[in-house]
């Protein structure tokens, strides 16, 4: 038996029945669940084409990877991007700028991957891009772990192991000899999804959770993981820990962003990703995550960026790109609370007057998936 105490995204108590029925449908007999591990590649479908991508993280990569879309006349209705580590993934579904549909020509699918492939190996000969096509279908989030799992993003480099050490969050892993079990405990900041992160990847790796504890309270996360490898065994050697330990390490920190939330919501249109990036690397922005999201004619985005020098991030800098794209279209959280609003617009305005047009702020926040 599973007992979940979860709240909302505000941490209220879920009272909409809509959300409940969801709730019961999804985890109830009726649900089904697929496993799949699948090569990263183009994904045909009648709504929208999937396109998988992995490849080596670099500043502006984003706006590289959507100018080249933009080129080849298509429209990004829904992506997510991942960094880490050095290394980047993504999920796009995109339409073709004419029909507004699926792209299923196989030379035309075949030119996309190609030239994104290009965009992605970017000067890493060693791990480049890959890309196959594929006719599975995963949940988003899942297949982006699953792709960066692949990819072997959880391998750090001693200058990694230096920076990154005051973030990394605490994870051990015991075996309980007499029951034979390991034991695995995480300590590290709470965080919405942080559930879904650790238990998806134990199971890409094979392992099956036969009992767990989990604390949210507070600022910090406590979980504790009893398992097994699907073989029924417990973690065998040193060297399979150390990788549990990278692996858990890795998935946690895939989600986590410190640098600046920036949240757009505006009319939709061919080319708004290209245009908005493009502005961000500009102004030496550079995307460390993003979601992309078309609902009801609107593009409702969220992104996560820093300074590519690595110093904080200037508000000069993100009072030129708010006065481009437009004060209302153009939310930014985190960092920047001292922020003050500009009442002159800036001559650059002026550029992207027929691009971007002001509508009502949407907030596109993740939902907290368990307290």
């Amino acid at each position: 038996m599973d007992v979940f105490n979860v709240t909302d995204q505000d941490g209220n108590k879920i009272t909409d029945e809509v959300i409940l029925d969801y709730i019961r449908k999804a985890l109830g007999p009726e649900s089904c669940f697929t496993y799949s591990m699948r090569s990263v590649g183009v994904t045909p479908s009648m709504d929208h084409t999937a396109i998988e991508l992995t490849g080596s993280d670099r500043p502006g990569l984003l706006s590289e990877l959507s100018a080249v879309l933009t080129h080849l006349k298509c429209n990004v209705v829904n992506a997510e991007v991942w960094t880490h580590n050095t290394r980047a993934a993504a999920v796009m579904q995109v339409t073709d700028e004419e029909t507004g549909s699926a792209i299923t020509d196989p030379e035309r699918l075949s030119t996309i991957k190609e030239l994104l492939c290009n965009v992605l190996k970017g000067s890493n000969k060693s791990r480049g891009a890959k890309t196959v096509v594929s006719q599975d279908v995963t949940h988003t989030e899942r297949r982006l772990h699953q792709m960066m799992f692949a990819d072997r993003d959880y391998e750090r480099t001693n200058n990694n192991d230096v920076l990154d050490e005051k973030h990394r969050p605490d994870v051990n892993v015991v075996n309980w000899y007499d029951k034979d079990y390991s034991v695995i405990t995480i300590r590290s900041k709470d965080r919405p999804k942080l559930l879904f992160d650790t238990v998806c990847t134990l199971t890409d790796m094979q392992y099956v959770v036969f009992h767990a504890n989990i604390d949210a309270e507070g600022p910090e996360a406590y979980q504790e993981y009893y398992i097994r490898h699907v073989d029924g065994s417990p973690v065998k050697s040193d060297a399979e820990r150390q990788r549990v330990i990278q692996c858990l390490e890795a998935a946690i920190e895939r989600r986590v962003s410190e640098g600046l939330k920036l949240e757009l919501c505006t009319a939709d249109r061919v080319g708004l990703l290209s245009d908005v990036t493009r502005l961000f690397r500009e102004n030496s922005l550079t995307v460390i995550r993003a979601e992309v999201t078309t609902r009801g004619g609107k593009a409702v985005n969220t992104f996560y960026g820093r300074c590519a020098s690595g110093h904080p991030v200037d508000a000069k800098t993100i009072d030129s790109i708010r006065q481009a794209i437009g004060q209302t279209i153009l939310q930014v959280k985190g960092g920047t609370e001292e922020l003050k609003p500009v009442s002159n617009e800036s001559p650059t305005r002026f550029l992207f007057s027929g691009l971007f047009k002001s509508r009502s702020f949407v907030n596109f926040g993740l939902v907290r998936s368990y307290s």
